[in-house]
């Protein structure tokens, strides 16, 4: 290989790296602006373009709408911090869930888990999600559950924890939150919309009284529609960028 060529490929490399800086910072400030976010809790992360396994998340201390691309922290699959902005702190139990997924899952380019109070609230329902929406309906098929074992700091958990993600792309941890796992960052927020809309309406339907359940041959027909949910991110994407743009621009630095 030539000097040329290598010097390409790291250009390459790092134009490939702020694109997903840039969409992972969009990511955190969707979140907040969705009032998903839980002060500085909670986290999105991202694999790193390249031969390194490395990945992208938030400085431990900043609040969701405040991230940019370069405040991003990159670390190391040990949780070591590679590369920072200001802040080079992150938070130990965001780190075990998300390197649980990132080590687990060759396919996860993306990995989002939130505390939000609806998906909080699914999380520890008996049931779960129930099929009490359409949209409830296209997460079934996609969708596992995580038994809570206590704040994320045992690295034992984390077998548990992708042995039980199995190949799904959502996922609540009982008594805890949600998490969805994707090829990228636009599709693994997108997951996540899907997840949280879903909880949002149970939460509001089971607080009506009484539910109406749809037959069973709806629920298999619309699980067998969902199976390229993932695709609606070529929509979604760019309409959730210009929605952010004209509310909280400036991410992308």
């Amino acid at each position: 290989m030539t000097t040329d060529t290598r010097n390409q490929d790291t250009e390459d490399l790092k134009k490939a790296e702020w694109k997903v800086r840039t969409e992972l910072a969009a990511a955190y400030r969707l979140v907040a602006l969705f009032g998903w976010d839980d002060l500085v809790f909670t986290h999105l992360s991202a694999r790193v373009p390249g031969p390194d396994h490395h990945f992208l998340i938030n400085p431990y201390g900043l609040l969701f709408h405040e991230i940019t691309a370069s405040s991003l922290v990159k670390v190391d699959q040990n949780g070591e911090v590679v590369e920072s902005g200001s802040i080079s702190r992150v938070n130990p139990a965001g780190f075990t869930i998300h390197s649980a997924v990132h080590m687990g899952r060759e396919d996860a380019g993306a990995v989002m888990h939130l505390h939000a109070a609806d998906g909080v609230a699914v999380s520890a329902h008996r049931d779960g999600l129930l099929p009490l929406s359409q949209t409830a309906m296209l997460c079934l098929d996609h969708l596992s559950y995580h038994d809570y074992e206590g704040v994320a700091l045992n690295l034992d958990e984390r077998e548990r924890l992708i042995r039980d993600l199995g190949d799904k792309s959502m996922m609540l941890l009982r008594n805890h939150g949600v998490l969805t796992a994707g090829k990228d960052v636009p599709e693994t927020f997108t997951y996540l919309y899907f997840l949280m809309k879903a909880c949002e309406i149970q939460v509001k339907t089971q607080s009506c009284g009484p539910v109406y359940l749809p037959s069973e041959a709806a629920i298999r027909t619309t699980a067998e529609q969902s199976q390229s949910l993932g695709m609606a991110a070529r929509l979604t994407w760019p309409a959730l960028v210009r929605l952010l743009d004209s509310k909280n621009p400036g991410y992308g630095v």
